[in-house]
């Protein structure tokens, strides 16, 4: 039996895994969902001998059930192989009474290689499978990272191309390092003179726009997305979720069973819905702990029941959860009003015409899995200097952030007990200054790649090959658009 999947927006119309991975979007703007969540129904004491690969098999293939076993263990095998510097892939850390779940140890060194190593290998099969004979157009937008491991996922991969916006100010140094030096001759960036949320709403309007829809396809081309809405991003990070805990288990950290906590540090909510997906298909999560920064919208919507974007944009040192459109919370509303299209569309609408909504009481009562709360930045700050003055361990801001508020977790609910992960969403090295600056403030007067040599002398860790590739890498990647230019850019660059 097929596991098929439907938008949120209208669960009429039904699709396999290929078919909406190759969409991306549903063309009602609603993102696909599953009908139903599948159950892990693999022994714990079997999971506990799987390496990698062999876990995200036995989670995929739940889900992604159109894909024959030899199809999706060889985009499994390609994903997952040597890019990845650690045999592991994505190894945990004990430190200062939590364990950190590295994910970061892909070719751009932050969690997206996660899912972003194996996406292009999904939407080609997918495209195989479907008799497509367009040129596939990935169209994404990025707060830093999504950006740089979708291009890296992507480059040169036969009948793709891939086009990149981010916000000209709104990332670090070396994250738009990563991407301006991007090679590749189907690969392109730009910078949007705007915010994250200015450059998402612009990919999700070209999607929506039916006469580019068809120009494009009169040329040979057809858009899918890279970002955290197409299902074929999500799927792949319930994986790690799974991966974590039977390495807990096999390691005699936890007994069979036994209830853990996550904590993630959330901006567009994909991450953290993987948990939420991987404690429905029964792996043991107490709480899913929602980690903001000071663009709290998420920590505010878990407080009231009330998501409301109407509020200053605020940059901060953790760049790729300054967002205020959490576009898979919109997932977790279809599941919690009762996979109920017209109750999750209208609130959709009432967030687009008044930048808020409120959910019912009865939505409310299905959010007591998770805790959300946020941290500021001189406390961001403080978590990293803490941690690397006690253990030695050094992390970047966004992990600070969601350790910062496990903590608070801690202090709320005396829950000292349950053995808890941190999702460790990218390397420190990827935001040198910050980590730097936050350990000790004289470091501001190096330049970027002298804090790179000093952060790896202090932490006593190799620097990434992904730090050494751009130290002297050409800018190739130069386009610098209004945010109503969007559309026009992207035809340039496609010559139609």
């Amino acid at each position: 039996m097929n596991l098929m999947y439907s938008s949120t927006r209208n669960d009429k119309v039904k699709f396999t895994a290929s078919e909406a991975i190759l969409k991306g979007l549903a063309d009602d703007g609603g993102l696909f969902v599953p009908e139903t969540i599948p159950a892990l129904d693999v022994p714990m004491e079997e999971l506990a001998k799987m390496d990698y690969r062999q876990t995200a098999y036995a989670v995929m293939s739940r889900f992604f059930t159109d894909f024959t076993e030899e199809e999706l263990k060889a985009c499994i095998d390609k994903a997952y192989d040597s890019k990845f510097d650690t045999e592991e892939i994505a190894p945990l850390v004990d430190a200062d009474g939590a364990y950190y779940l590295e994910l970061f140890h892909g070719p751009t060194i932050a969690f997206k290689d996660m899912a972003l190593s194996i996406l292009p290998h999904l939407l080609i099969t997918s495209a195989r499978k479907n008799n497509v004979k367009n040129d596939i157009v990935i169209l994404t937008a990025t707060s830093g990272d999504t950006g740089k491991a979708a291009l890296a996922g992507f480059a040169d991969v036969e009948g793709t191309k891939i086009i990149v916006f981010y916000p000209k100010n709104g990332v670090s140094p070396i994250q738009e390092k990563q991407m301006v030096t991007q090679k590749g001759a189907n690969t392109f960036v730009v910078g949007i003179k705007g915010n994250f949320d200015q450059a998402q709403t612009g990919v999700k309007q070209m999607f929506n726009d039916s006469a580019l829809e068809a120009e494009l396809d009169a040329a040979g081309y057809q858009f899918s997305s890279a970002n955290s809405i197409n299902i074929g991003r999500l799927i792949p990070q319930v994986a790690y979720y799974v991966y974590a805990y039977s390495r807990l288990y096999k390691n005699g950290v936890i007994a069979k069973d036994e209830k853990i906590n996550v904590v993630v540090p959330t901006g567009n909510f994909g991450n953290i819905l993987a948990a939420f997906y991987a404690k429905n298909m029964g792996l043991p999560i107490a709480k899913l702990i929602c980690a903001s920064n000071e663009n709290k919208v998420l920590f505010d919507f878990f407080s009231t029941g009330t998501y409301d974007k109407n509020r200053e944009f605020i940059l901060t040192s953790s760049p790729s959860m300054d967002i205020l459109i959490s576009s898979n919370l919109e997932r977790l509303i279809y599941r919690i009003a009762g996979n109920d299209v017209e109750k999750n569309k209208k609130m959709m609408e009432e967030l687009v015409t008044e930048g808020k909504y409120e959910i019912t009481d009865e939505m409310k009562a299905q959010l007591s899995d998770f805790y959300g709360n946020y941290t500021s930045e001189a406390e961001t700050a403080e978590t990293i200097r803490n941690l690397y003055e006690d253990s030695g361990y050094i992390i970047d801001t966004h992990t600070a952030v969601a350790s910062a508020v496990y903590k608070k977790y801690k202090k709320d609910t005396c829950d000292t007990d349950t053995k808890t992960i941190i999702a460790s969403t990218a390397s420190p090295f990827k935001f040198t200054r910050s980590v730097m600056d936050a350990i000790n403030p004289e470091y501001d007067k190096m330049t970027d790649f002298e804090l790179v040599d000093e952060l790896s002398k202090i932490g006593n860790v190799a620097v990434p090959q992904a730090i050494e590739d751009i130290r002297s890498a050409e800018i190739l990647h130069d386009t610098v658009c209004e945010v109503d230019e969007m559309p026009q850019v992207v035809k340039k660059f496609l010559g139609v």
